[in-house]
């Protein structure tokens, strides 16, 4: 649990220095930098949609490497982050689309495929959390329970 905490808190540690897909690997050698856990580090370099397969990192200009999601850690950061958008709660289908438009067809249908792997652990669609939660939910504190 504190692994996926922390890989939530620092996956985007690389937008503090370039916006673009370069974020999650200049994000990976920051985190490599700070000394942080390799299990850690991985989590920021692999976050990017449901994964960057060998063809994705040639043609994005992405120093070669594994970029592919593949513990349950990793795969709970990224799509995670694929149910995100800016300060919105959205469906998995929110990132199969914007990737869809793109013509970026493989990663729309692996982010699909980590959708339905993740939902099958989970015992339920994992896009049943957004209306649980709604689109821009509102934090509790604790102990108390008022609003933040």
């Amino acid at each position: 649990m504190g692994l996926v905490v922390a890989g939530a808190l620092l996956h985007d540690i690389g937008r503090s220095v370039d916006h673009s897909i370069m974020h999650a690997y200049i994000g990976s050698k920051i985190a490599e930098r700070l000394g942080l856990p390799v299990e850690l580090v991985e989590i920021i370099r692999k976050h990017t949609g449901a994964g960057l397969d060998a063809e994705d990192v040639e043609e994005l200009g992405l120093p070669p490497g594994d970029y592919m999601p593949s513990t349950l850690e990793e795969k709970i950061v990224a799509h995670a982050d694929n149910m995100v958008s800016d300060n919105r709660v959205v469906s998995h289908e929110h990132s199969v689309n914007k990737l869809v438009f793109k013509g970026a067809f493989r990663g729309a249908e692996r982010i699909e495929i980590l959708h339905m792997e993740l939902s099958d652990l989970y015992g339920e669609d994992l896009d049943s959390i957004v209306d649980r939660l709604g689109e821009y939910p509102r934090l509790k504190c604790v102990p108390d329970e008022e609003e933040c």
